[in-house]
């Protein structure tokens, strides 16, 4: 019964050591804040994270957007310089995922990936396709 407690106790202390590193881990805006690559929406598994082009748009109308989006802020860059990165943290545990748009021939390309992890569950692209849903609207 001890014993059990014991590892209970030291299951949840590690819990609550990744739980807090996931929220407090210093951010690196040099390691995120760089250009989106080539591949855009649709050439799946060759990036990670989502990529995808927004025709028609300006990085002022994403930027708005963008700092509009629930706990996300940016970290570098800015529209004036043509690059912007954001950071998003997930509503419970705060996991960060880092979105960078870029001016481009015609629009925007976003590049949205996760920190931590092999998989964003979908979260990213979602995300891009809710600011295009907003962009439609706005339109």
């Amino acid at each position: 019964m001890l014993t059990a407690m014991i590892a209970g106790l030291g299951a949840g202390l590690a819990a609550a050591g990744v739980v807090a590193y996931v929220r407090l881990a210093p951010v690196d805006p040099a390691r995120w804040h760089r250009p989106p690559p080539q591949q855009v929406h649709g050439d799946a598994g060759t990036v990670q994270g989502a990529v995808r082009d927004f025709a028609g748009v300006s990085l002022e109308q994403m930027d708005r957007i963008a700092r509009a989006w629930p706990r996300t802020r940016p970290i570098a860059g800015s529209p004036g310089e043509g690059l912007v990165t954001y950071e998003s943290r997930s509503a419970w545990i705060g996991f960060p995922d880092y979105t960078t748009l870029q001016a481009v021939p015609g629009g925007v390309r976003a590049h949205a990936r996760q920190r931590f992890g092999r998989s964003d569950l979908g979260v990213n692209q979602a995300r891009l396709d809710a600011w295009a849903a907003q962009l439609a609207g706005d339109r």
